[in-house]
């Protein structure tokens, strides 16, 4: 995997492609073009079989302090051409940009707070899978603060992953929270000091890919989002057993099988570029 970025960089650490926002100057303040190389950054690694995780984390002291504000009040005004350049083409034509990419990833997601994240800076990593911080990171879904309502489909996403009413808190009073409570409201699954963060998320992501097989991740992960809030587990009963069935006679199976009866680590060798089961993906 390789390309070319101006406002991240992309590095490979064993299985792990590491994502970072590279705005230092600007606290990581996201652009437009950062949520275009986001989505590209993301798409690729999530086609690339010598990715088993995506890391994403920022430079410097802060993850991302939301979007550039550096003209002033007219920094959202889209319609007088001053706001484009942190909103005006960050998205696709269906709206999904860089939190499309996420969403559908084939890859786990790990989010790495080094330091503080607000607005969009905090929204953008919601569909990521697994989020953990720095004791020196702060949060907060500062949009009703601002007069904007809450974007990158954060209304879905966080509800989804820390409830209504705690959802509801966070973003009707717009204010900046420390990482314990974003723990106990279950926005991350870990604390940890600022020198063991980028060492936490590279164990767990070593732990996913030496353990897991890699279409059975893409699958679980996508299963688990789109059934998770349904309202009834009858369109995913229409899925599910189907994949299992596929998958059972499949190598991964087999490996998986034989790797836990003689006590060693799975060389599965499914791939996700050929190897995702009949019907995938059921969405489209």
């Amino acid at each position: 995997m390789s390309a070319a970025f101006e406002q991240l960089t992309v590095e490979q650490r064993d299985a792990a492609s590491v994502i970072t926002l590279n705005r230092p100057e600007s606290l990581n303040a996201f652009t437009a073009q950062m949520g275009r190389e986001l989505a590209d950054a993301i798409n690729l690694a999530s086609d690339d079989d010598a990715v088993r995780v995506i890391i994403l984390t920022g430079a410097g002291r802060h993850f991302c302090a939301g979007a550039d504000i550096s003209d002033g009040a007219d920094s959202f005004d889209t319609r007088s051409g001053s706001g484009a350049k942190n909103f005006g083409e960050s998205q696709s034509k269906d709206g999904a940009g860089f939190i499309g990419a996420l969403f559908n990833c084939k890859k786990p997601t790990i989010t790495a707070f080094n330091g503080s994240a607000v607005g969009v800076g905090l929204t953008m990593t919601l569909p990521a899978d697994i989020r953990i911080c720095s004791n020196k990171a702060k949060f907060g879904f500062v949009f009703s603060r601002r007069g904007l309502p809450p974007e990158a489909g954060s209304s879905w996403f966080l509800p989804q992953l820390v409830g209504l009413p705690q959802a509801l808190k966070w973003c009707l009073t717009g204010r900046v929270f420390e990482a314990e409570e974003a723990l106990s409201g279950g926005l991350v699954s870990e604390i940890t000091e600022p020198d063991q963060l980028m060492v936490r998320a590279l164990e767990l992501a070593s732990e996913i890919a030496d353990n897991t097989a890699p279409v059975s991740v893409a699958l679980t992960r996508q299963l688990l989002w789109r059934f998770g809030p349904a309202t009834h587990p009858f369109d995913l009963l229409k899925l599910d057993g189907n994949f299992a069935k596929e998958l059972g006679s499949t190598d991964d199976v087999k490996e998986g099988v034989a790797a836990f009866l003689e006590k060693r680590f799975p060389e599965f060798p499914g791939k996700v570029s050929k190897d995702m089961p009949a019907g995938f993906p059921w969405w489209n």
